[in-house]
């Protein structure tokens, strides 16, 4: 008898601003904004709901949310706060399984399947890990449950925020089919185009194309349409594997072509890679900075030097002289990203590989 995996997904509720608010009881209620000076070349690092009203999101210029909310309240972050709030929500989730992999600071799968205490239900379980992290945390969190990473990911989307939502088996079918196919992950705004001239719109019209058919039109990549759009993810939940690199990167909310916006994003992204490497205890000897053009060009330059690489200031100082390598400037950019690898010590990997393309099917 095969065994249906019960995996949950959590993610924070607005993170950052949230913790900035339960900090600050002035801010609550009011649309805050985590980044850099609406005076200069800040941007967004995130924002709580009362500002996503207004339109606003991550990795927009701090100057461009300032003109959509001027009653806006900024807030430089915080990153240590933010992480010692990430190590008691951790503190929780291992409290049931030891099969924890975070994403991020804010969220993380677990595999509740065989758990500390027994319990059947995943879905009792997700409950409990949300009452317990606002009782200890004060904050909300979101949580998705299903049989899958993919379900359990999306499903955690669906009633943000302090929300619940579960896609048993049984549901699978009928949720996946009506889900937008920017919803999918691995389908990002050119695929998503590409589809959609194909008349492949929903997760229902994902289904109609044959696995040849869909290969012949996004080669490597049609194997994993052809399985996610049927509920098949086998990846699993791991806690601890090797790493070989640390980074961070943001896709942009509209094209940049401004060198100074682009070194303050790069900026934001070298103050939280420096508190992940603090938070591991390790450095590294090798500094990539990854470049997507708006034209979805990807180009990677990177520097290695003996001394090892861990502050934010010194990140940044390597990425500039690494975004002069490249023809940002002349050409718009939609994403930045900064990875350190070559690490002083061996550290267990807790984020995610990269997506890898296409998902085992089953036999």
């Amino acid at each position: 008898m095969t065994v249906v995996r019960k995996v949950i997904h959590i993610d924070m509720d607005a993170f950052y601003a949230s913790v900035e608010q339960r900090d600050h009881p002035e801010l609550r209620q009011r649309p805050v904004i985590v980044g850099g000076d609406p005076n200069g070349r800040g941007v967004v690092a995130t924002c709580s709901y009362e500002a996503r009203k207004f339109g606003i999101h991550s990795a927009m210029p701090a100057a461009r949310a300032y003109r959509l909310c001027p009653q806006a309240v900024f807030v430089r972050p915080r990153f240590s706060v933010y992480r010692q709030v990430s190590q008691q929500i951790m503190e929780i989730f291992l409290s049931y399984t030891d099969l924890v992999e975070p994403l991020s600071l804010d969220e993380a799968y677990l595999d509740v399947t065989h758990n500390k205490f027994n319990i059947q239900s995943a879905t009792w379980i997700a409950q409990e890990i949300r009452r317990k992290i606002n009782q200890t945390t004060g904050l909300t969190a979101s949580a998705g449950v299903s049989y899958n990473k993919f379900l359990a990911k999306i499903a955690s989307d669906v009633n943000k925020p302090d929300g619940l939502t579960v896609v048993t088996p049984e549901q699978a079918e009928k949720f996946i089919a009506a889900l937008p196919i920017r919803r999918f992950h691995g389908v990002g705004q050119v695929t998503e185009q590409k589809m959609l001239r194909l008349g492949i719109a929903t997760g229902a019209d994902l289904l109609i194309p044959t696995l040849e058919e869909l290969q012949q039109h996004f080669g490597k990549a049609g194997q994993y349409y052809f399985n996610i759009a049927r509920g098949i993810d086998l990846r699993p939940v791991v806690p601890n594997r090797v790493r070989k690199s640390i980074g961070k990167e943001t896709t942009l909310g509209e094209d940049v072509a401004d060198i100074g916006q682009m070194l303050t994003i790069i900026g934001e992204l070298a103050e939280q890679l420096a508190v992940l490497l603090e938070s591991k205890q390790t450095a590294g000897q090798t500094l990539t900075l990854k470049v997507k053009y708006a034209d979805f060009q990807i180009v990677t330059r990177s520097i290695s030097r003996e001394e090892p690489i861990a502050s934010a200031d010194e990140i940044l100082a390597l990425a500039e002289q690494l975004l002069q390598k490249t023809v940002a400037g002349q050409r718009a950019v939609r994403l930045l990203g900064v990875t350190i690898s070559n690490f002083t010590t061996d550290i267990p990997l807790h984020d995610p590989l990269q997506l890898e393309l296409p998902f085992q099917s089953f036999v």
